[in-house]
């Protein structure tokens, strides 16, 4: 299985997400693609396999993966501080690839009716989702 990890800014989510998806399934191969090096330099510290850097890194990587994970900003377009460009949300979005969103609430977006809860209750989340999706396949 494919993983694909994005995320944007420090890359604060997305390293928590890599180094949870590599304690939980060591075996599954996870790439991790940042808006800017910073991003993808703290998932590849974090235990990513690959990693890659900017909008057609987001693009390319999301034709093979067969899930993406991230904060849910990288289906909206100039969300995260205008690091998601319109190319990579449109590419997140039209992925064949099943996507497990984190609702994080920030920059003006907000996703009501969601809990408030703490980032490691959500990386719990996207695990019980990843593990579904893993024993599937």
């Amino acid at each position: 299985m494919n993983i694909l990890v994005i995320d944007a800014q420090g890359g604060g989510i997305g390293r928590q997400i890599v180094a949870a998806v590599k304690k939980q399934f060591p075996e599954q191969e996870v790439t991790a693609v940042g808006t800017n090096s910073a991003a993808s330099s703290a998932m590849l510290k974090a235990g990513a396999d690959h990693a890659a850097t900017g909008e057609n890194a987001v693009i390319v990587c999301c034709r093979s993966a067969d899930l993406i994970l991230g904060p849910v900003g990288i289906v909206i377009a100039d969300a995260l501080l205008g690091e998601i460009t319109p190319a990579m949300a449109a590419a997140v979005g039209q992925s064949s690839a099943k996507r497990i969103l984190i609702p994080v609430n920030h920059c003006n977006n907000y996703i009501a009716g969601v809990p408030d809860l703490s980032m490691a209750k959500l990386i719990e989340s996207v695990i019980k989702e990843v593990q579904k999706e893993v024993s599937s396949d």
